[in-house]
């Protein structure tokens, strides 16, 4: 039962990686605190990042590097990231007994390989605050008067209409309820709409790091299929809009990975345009000279063999038969009757592989979301709301834009440490 004749110093709402931080943060702080989560369990979302491995960082300690990531948003997250940065976060995982390794691209994942492992210790640390947890409780907004919160509005259950509306006191929120990504995990964009309500501005609520939805039905056979250090070109009117060289993955709907997350928000705008496709570089270190002098040695020691069996020292074993077959070269063919023609055909293909991209595959897939509360109506040394003092914003709900690879999650604990310090002080 929700307590609602209590009084909290700090209401937080939404169970996520900021909201867990928050009210941590607040508690150990000396703040009564009460966390709102509408799912029957928290960090629903935290358990699906990183493949379920959880990249909880990037271990770039120099601040200005690190926020270089955020681009135009840079500016604003010097002051939250010089109290609580990479290298705060990566200590406080240590002492709570999470030891941490670090992988391609500075990414930092728990050793044990389980997003289970970073949840465990935020719930521990609210628990050793004595956060007061409610799950599968559903807010519906806030009240307000001569700018201030004033209370919390409580979703009643169906069965209960003609009950009094429940209200949860608190002397300041914190508005932990994450974007409009991955709505399966309780991040539906009511926040946002809260937030409008009480005068502030959102920008371009939309998906942001989303997956891409292919046409060709040779990518999608590829599913489960990991390239590293593969390079990735955009094309637009016969012309090269952007790349980029990083890991890619294929999935049964097209492709997603690190590489393709931090290309699509450039290419939903190219989509909004006309059609787009793009090129992949199975070997971007090589020109075409260089790759055919290492194909002719590796078919050299195979003479007698057929080319479908030729090529597992060059290509992934998934991905040669489906080259061959775009390369119309018969998989059974020898190697020595393979012809010169034939043997460019596949270089070809394997530094220009040609596929259609029909769509972003929408928020229902997104890692975060794109826009959200202007950063000029929030108080970022604080994470507080410019128009109402006793309210505080974080994590996904701030319009930041930022790559994938562990600046998202860093994003939520800076942003949700300062919050819960900040709105654990009495004024």
């Amino acid at each position: 039962m929700l307590k609602t004749n209590t009084i909290y110093d700090v209401a937080v709402i939404g169970g996520g990686p900021a909201g867990l931080m928050a009210a941590g943060r607040a508690a150990e702080s000396g703040a009564k605190v009460i966390l709102l989560e509408k799912n029957t369990q928290t960090g629903r979302k935290l358990l699906l990042t990183g493949g379920g491995r959880c990249n909880f960082t990037n271990n770039e300690p120099d601040t200005r590097r690190f926020l270089a990531k955020f681009k135009e948003h840079q500016k604003f997250l010097f002051s939250p990231f010089s109290r609580f940065g990479v290298k705060e976060t990566i200590e406080f995982f240590n002492s709570h007994g999470m030891p941490t390794k670090v992988e391609a691209e500075n990414r930092v994942f728990p050793v044990s390989d389980l997003s289970q492992s970073v949840l465990d210790v935020m719930m521990d640390y609210i628990q050793s605050g004595q956060v007061e947890l409610k799950t599968g409780v559903t807010a519906d907004g806030f009240l307000s008067k001569d700018k201030k919160i004033i209370g919390l509005k409580i979703k009643k259950s169906d069965s209960d209409q003609k009950a009094k509306q429940e209200i949860i006191k608190a002397r300041s929120y914190i508005l932990a309820t994450g974007g409009k990504s991955r709505p399966d995990t309780g991040s539906t964009g009511e926040g946002f709409d809260w937030l409008r309500e009480l005068g502030h501005t959102i920008l371009n609520a939309d998906a942001a790091l989303v997956p891409l939805k292919v046409s060709d039905a040779w990518v999608k056979s590829l599913a489960g299929l990991s390239l590293q250090d593969v390079k990735l070109k955009v094309w637009q009117n016969n012309k090269k809009q952007t790349e980029a060289i990083g890991k890619m993955l294929f999935t049964h709907f097209g492709v997603s990975g690190p590489l393709v997350l931090n290309m699509s928000r450039q290419i939903g705008a190219f989509l909004k345009n006309g059609s787009v496709s793009m090129t992949l570089d199975l070997k971007p270190e090589q020109d075409e000279k260089e790759l055919d002098e290492e194909l002719l040695e590796l078919l050299q020691g195979h003479q007698n063999k057929n080319i479908q069996n030729s090529l597992n020292g060059l290509l992934p074993s998934a991905l040669a038969p489906v080259l061959i077959e775009l390369a119309n070269i018969n998989p059974q063919k020898e190697i020595n009757s393979l012809t010169r023609s034939e043997r460019l055909t596949l270089i070809r293909l394997i530094k220009d592989l040609p596929f259609t991209v029909e769509s972003l595959m929408g928020l229902d897939k997104a890692v975060v979301t794109s826009g959200g509360i202007d950063l000029q109506e929030v108080e970022l040394k604080t994470m507080r709301s410019r128009l109402y003092p006793n309210l505080f914003v974080v994590g996904d709900v701030l319009n930041i834009d930022r790559p994938s690879g562990g600046y998202s999650l860093q994003l939520c604990w800076t942003t949700g440490y300062v919050a819960g310090t900040e709105a654990a002080k009495k004024n």
